[in-house]
């Protein structure tokens, strides 16, 4: 197993595991909800543009544009997004935005899905697709600090998972195996950040 391991590791490109590693910084970062996480996001969606590029994954290519510019959103909102142009705090998303999320995924999947089956060579355009779409949409809950991103993020990542096995990036694809589990942790620890806020707006003054 170590040697599959390392075998996996020395037929990757430098640009891959670099942007694996900053990947996992800034998800490292957001579990803390740190603004720190968005400026690793920017460094690793840079990256991933070429690999993407390469492996013949064009929407993932494009996704990654599409974070890099997020990054700086975010980085802008979680800093100055609250009230008083504070910092932005940990919520929950309403129904409504769930309703309107889930909506925005599933049409922009069945559109780009059929234009890249039938007129590029794209791999798993439909699967590749609602990868890409659910990403974009989720990392606006997660620059709008929404609490329930993080399962979000559980069902893309456990969806990556093969498609990148299949496409040959063997590391990106224990990366998202690894974002599984970091997205779990993820969920508790602002839950749990969360609870104790609202708590805290619930308790009497002095």
């Amino acid at each position: 197993m170590l040697q599959t391991l390392l075998d996996y590791f020395r037929a990757t490109s430098a640009l891959e595991l670099l942007a694996v590693a900053l990947a996992i910084a800034y998800l490292l970062l957001a579990i803390r909800a740190s603004a720190w996480c968005w400026p690793a996001a920017f460094a690793s969606s840079a990256l991933y543009v070429y690999v993407f590029g390469g492996a013949r994954l064009y929407m993932d290519a494009v996704l990654n544009l599409f974070f890099a510019a997020m990054a700086v959103y975010g980085w802008y909102e979680w800093r100055y997004g609250g009230p008083g142009h504070g910092s932005l705090p940990i919520t929950r998303a309403s129904r409504r935005v769930h309703c309107l999320a889930l909506a925005t995924i599933l049409a922009l999947t069945a559109i780009s899905g059929s234009v890249l089956g039938r007129y590029t060579n794209q791999a798993w355009p439909y699967v590749d697709s609602f990868i890409a779409w659910s990403s974009v949409v989720t990392t606006w809950l997660t620059a709008r600090k929404y609490l329930e991103n993080w399962l979000y993020w559980i069902v893309i990542d456990l969806i990556a998972v093969p498609v990148y096995v299949n496409r040959h990036l063997r590391v990106t694809a224990m990366l998202f195996a690894l974002y599984v589990l970091l997205s779990l942790a993820g969920w508790r620890n602002w839950q749990r950040a969360y609870g104790e806020r609202a708590a805290g707006a619930l308790a009497p003054s002095p």
